[in-house]
């Protein structure tokens, strides 16, 4: 998760993005849980499992339907108290002493997490298709509320990462995307949050007029001139006194007068709506740089790119129609990217690695990102070479046909023991290197691989799967491969 921008909103934010890369979490410690019976942990996780899974199967039937404020208080008063207990336990006797925690147990809690997890998803959907991103949550003595934010990119690649959406889904989604307000159209690619104006000095603090008719004691004040919690100014608009800094100041200062308490809470209901400290982001809602409005964060597009391109390889094996809507909006994505762009429209020398463009200059901020990692990942994936049960699988489709050469080419690289070699390559061909064994594709019928030994062996492998042995060996540098021929042609 990247959160950055955000890291204002400790104690009242409810991350959907962490959500989001939790159910992915779940999915794979599920696989991992099928292959073994029992697992030994210590008797304070064993007893905090126990009572976290009581809790969410108390409310499973809620998943049906929607939570109320109290029935989200309830759940929430159920895993804290879990989570309190446990930190008890622990500070008190350490994690000391080991049971026996059974997988199907361990899977069942998997499977029951990700239906809360996919019934928050659902239930954070816009109505423009596009997801939450982040909510703000506020506690009451009866139940808690939520309230949104602004819809943000973040949120949108954390969704599709999920594995809660199907590839057609996630083309959808990304339709939307494209029309929606976090689409840079002269950088055509995609800002952090929508760009917006912040209020001038004067547009602050004033106090709207019906909120104001709600509060008789405060009209009262303004009348006798009583200074201690509003003033008028000349234009007759009503401020609040400059010396609250926030609500619990206000509340301090309004003990004295012994108000009915609802009026309390509407004036500071009032103060709330008027400041709106709880929705405090950091940058994301005040700074015009450094990831703040109106800016593209060039790591957050890489990972949508990245997230699209996992979702082509799902469409890939499942459904055609949507791995070319993918596929075109992936092509979209990375044509955004600056080393696509000319040094005037990127602000600098493209290759060059930055953070953001803001809305009203160049790229900004230089020094290496984790863009790099995303971006060496999906160019792999270009290449239509990914890793799926510890096995090499090679995807034509995912291969754009421009990427091979139309005439004969050197191609360089390292072997493993550090030794510059070459390869001729033939018109109709492309190479790339997978722990330093050079991978040669072509464009001929046959959906095979030629697997070359260092021995000067040689065998057909009748699919562009390998075995898992090969891949082993590949993958260890042990010198036993020493080139791949694919033919990936249909």
């Amino acid at each position: 998760e990247w959160n950055d921008a955000n890291n204002a909103m400790v104690g009242n934010g409810a991350s959907m993005v962490t959500l989001c890369y939790l159910r992915r979490f779940l999915a794979v410690a599920r696989t991992l849980f099928v292959s073994v019976e029992v697992v030994e942990v210590s008797a304070a996780v064993a007893t905090a499992f126990g009572r976290v899974s009581e809790v969410l199967r108390a409310y499973a039937s809620l998943l049906d339907s929607t939570f109320s404020d109290a029935d989200r208080k309830a759940v929430l008063d159920g895993l804290g108290q879990a989570g309190s207990d446990y930190r008890r336990d622990v500070y008190a006797n350490g994690l000391s002493g080991s049971v026996p925690l059974s997988a199907a147990v361990l899977i069942d809690l998997c499977d029951t997490t990700i239906r809360y997890i996919d019934h928050a998803i659902r239930a954070n959907q816009r109505p423009d298709g596009l997801f939450h991103a982040y909510n703000i949550l506020e506690f009451g003595v009866g139940g808690i509320t939520t309230r949104r934010l602004q819809v943000m990119l973040e949120g949108q690649v954390a969704v599709l990462c999920s594995g809660f959406l199907t590839p057609a889904s996630a083309a959808d989604l990304l339709d939307g995307l494209r029309k929606s307000k976090l689409y840079r159209t002269d950088q055509n690619s995609y800002l952090l949050y929508p760009n917006k104006i912040l209020p001038g000095f004067f547009q602050k603090n004033n106090i709207p007029a019906e909120g104001l008719a709600l509060c008789p004691t405060l009209i009262a004040m303004l009348a006798r001139d009583d200074r201690r919690i509003v003033l008028g100014d000349v234009n007759g608009v009503a401020h609040f006194n400059s010396d609250f800094s926030n609500a619990s100041v206000l509340e301090e200062a309004l003990a004295p007068l012994g108000l009915p308490q609802e009026e309390k809470r509407q004036i500071l209901a009032l103060y709330e709506a008027v400041f709106q400290h709880k929705s405090f982001t950091g940058r994301s809602g005040s700074f015009y740089k450094y990831e703040g409005l109106g800016c593209i964060y060039w790591h957050m597009v890489s990972k949508l790119l990245l997230a699209v391109q996992d979702l082509m390889w799902q469409a890939s094996r499942e459904d055609s129609q949507a791995f070319e809507r993918l596929r075109d909006h992936y092509r979209d994505i990375r044509a955004g990217l600056g080393v696509h762009k000319s040094p005037s429209a990127y602000g600098a020398v493209p290759l060059d690695p930055y953070s953001h463009t803001p809305g009203f200059a160049g790229v900004q901020q230089p020094g290496m990102t984790g863009q790099v990692k995303e971006d060496i990942i999906s160019r792999f994936g270009e290449m239509g070479a990914s890793v799926v049960d510890g096995a090499l699988v090679f995807c034509p489709a995912m291969v754009k046909q421009d990427e091979f050469l139309t005439e004969s080419a050197l191609f360089a690289y390292f072997d493993i023991q550090g030794i510059k070699q070459s390869l001729m390559l033939e018109p109709g061909s492309l190479a790339f290197t997978v722990c330093q064994v050079p991978v040669v594709l072509h464009q001929e019928s046959g959906g095979d691989i030629t697997i070359k030994g260092q021995d000067g062996s040689q065998r057909i492998h009748a699919s562009l799967q390998l075995d898992a042995q090969t891949s082993r060996a590949i993958f260890q540098r042990n010198g036993t491969v020493q080139r791949l021929d694919i033919r990936v042609g249909s």
